[in-house]
């Protein structure tokens, strides 16, 4: 029989990735069992396992939200607005919101401090990040409105923002002021997007 409130569909995913994230961000990832986060969340290994594949998906929980900014930033553009400008509205609007994923919302220097100690969690951003790069590129290799280089484009978005995420990253642990790295986040973004529209992008 299941446990007590074992019962799939999003809460209970929620519930398991917000017990895991406590418990990576208190003891360290290599530390902390699968077992120890299903026990803490009420439910079975297996129903862990089948909301997250593999234990670091529980705190690299987001990459299914990365993919849908990316689909959404080429497929619901408006008329008119080439990839390129999606995407950089998308990004910077993640940055000013200061989404989960923009880098730098409050309080994440725990989770980059989590990351960094554990080289698990480094392979497995690293394998996110070449899955977002093949996403992107099977994107726009599919969008009739794009005649540049998708596989280019890719690679070189896909691995600048990762650049500008680590460099970010290495100066929150750091200790540097948080606003201070903040914008030169963003200036590193429009840098980027800059380099991206003289190099690969066509031209709108």
């Amino acid at each position: 029989m299941p446990r007590t409130g074992e019962r799939g569909g999003p809460q209970t995913r929620a519930r398991i990735s917000e017990i895991a994230t406590r418990l990576f961000l208190e003891r360290g990832f290599d530390t902390v069992t699968v077992a120890e986060v299903a026990s803490e969340a009420g439910v079975s290994s297996v129903t862990v396992f089948k909301h997250f594949p593999r234990k670091e998906d529980l705190l690299l929980d987001r990459a299914v939200d990365a993919v849908e900014f990316l689909r959404s930033a080429v497929r619901d553009r408006a008329p008119g607005v080439d990839v390129l400008a999606s995407l950089r509205d998308t990004t910077l609007r993640l940055v000013d919101t200061r989404h989960a994923l923009s880098g730098v919302k409050d309080g994440s220097i725990p989770f980059f401090r989590t990351v960094a100690a554990s080289p698990a969690l480094v392979a497995r951003a690293r394998e996110i990040s070449a899955d977002l790069q093949r996403t992107l590129a099977e994107e726009l290799e599919h969008d009739p409105a794009f005649a540049g280089d998708g596989t280019l484009l890719a690679a070189f978005f896909i691995s600048g923002y990762g650049t500008v995420m680590v460099e970010t990253a290495r100066r929150l642990i750091a200790g540097d002021q948080p606003s201070a790295v903040v914008d030169d986040h963003r200036a590193r973004l429009e840098r980027l997007f800059d380099a991206l529209r003289t190099g690969v992008a066509p031209q709108p």
